[in-house]
């Protein structure tokens, strides 16, 4: 039985190797939750039963747990685990973080740390890939899938602190993320839209060095009238999908919008879009992933 006013749920923290996992896990201590790192996959359902006593105890329970492939030997009793959390009426939730090979690579050169799956016959790429393949269940069932491959850890662990803050929101989050094409695609994007098509501020010398965020950018966008018709456009997709989407006990949908440099017409999309379906009554985050901005 829940206890009123308290989430009794748990947060499970998953990804591949390199990808920021103890970054995350420091952010949510921060947060005030009780973390553990690693934990057996098998001993989840007697976790959750101690943690539930502590809810009825002192009306606490802000937990969060590592599973990840160094629990490889484990992650076999993991469907029986998650299933006896929902026997036990534990709402429990995946966020999974990962981010693309090449980066991935960069940082355990750069950190000369081991990866967990490589040995003397198999190499760093080798082991990237099979965890990829090993985790792939875990990343299916994943309500948030974060790509890291260009965040700095206070990126990360600001964006972590975004996704653990809505954890007592009942319905759906929409996070807008704007991004730059010439930066890569977000791996973690449910829908992408692309807005280069339309007239370029950067083109402009006074509107160059500013963003979407300045209202001299968007007093141009505003003008033009093809802008207008794709933010109407992208408006309508969204308002129509959305609610196939509720049906289906989503918690997160993650639209990104993307333009050349991730700076001008793409956040002034996403603010735009951020707007309308606050007014509506949706709940909503913004990403800028080029202006290391979040809200």
């Amino acid at each position: 039985m829940e206890t009123p006013g308290i989430r009794q749920g748990l947060l499970i923290v998953s990804g591949l190797s390199g990808s920021g996992k103890t970054v995350a896990l420091n952010a949510l201590e921060d947060l005030g939750y009780y973390c553990i790192d690693n934990m057996p996959a098998v001993l989840l359902p007697q976790f959750a039963e101690l943690a539930m006593t502590q809810v009825a105890e002192s009306r606490e329970f802000r937990v969060a747990v590592s599973i990840d492939s160094r629990n490889r030997y484990f992650l076999a009793a993991l469907p029986r685990s998650l299933a006896a959390l929902e026997e036990l009426g534990v709402d429990y939730r995946i966020i999974f973080l990962e981010a693309e090979e090449k980066a991935l690579v960069k940082r355990f050169s750069e950190t000369r740390r081991k990866h967990p799956l490589t040995d003397s016959q198999t190499p760093l790429v080798d082991g990237i890939r099979l965890e990829l393949d090993l985790l792939a269940p875990l990343a299916e069932q994943a309500v948030r899938r974060i790509d890291t491959s260009t965040m700095t850890p206070h990126e990360l662990r600001r964006l972590v602190r975004d996704v653990a803050g809505i954890e007592a929101f009942a319905g759906l989050v929409v996070l807008f993320e704007s991004f730059g094409y010439k930066h890569g695609t977000p791996l973690d994007a449910d829908f992408v839209f692309d807005v280069r098509c339309l007239p370029n501020p950067h083109w402009q010398d006074t509107l160059k060095p500013l963003t979407g965020l300045d209202r001299a950018v968007c007093e141009f966008l505003d003008a033009e009238p093809a802008a207008g018709a794709m933010l109407a456009d992208i408006r309508g997709f969204i308002e129509r999908w959305l609610p196939h989407f509720e049906r289906e006990n989503r918690s997160y949908i993650t639209v990104a919008v993307g333009c050349t440099g991730g700076r001008h017409r793409s956040v002034y999309m996403v603010e735009r879009l951020r707007d309308h379906f606050t007014e509506k009554g949706i709940h909503v985050q913004v990403w800028h992933r080029e202006l290391s901005l979040s809200s």
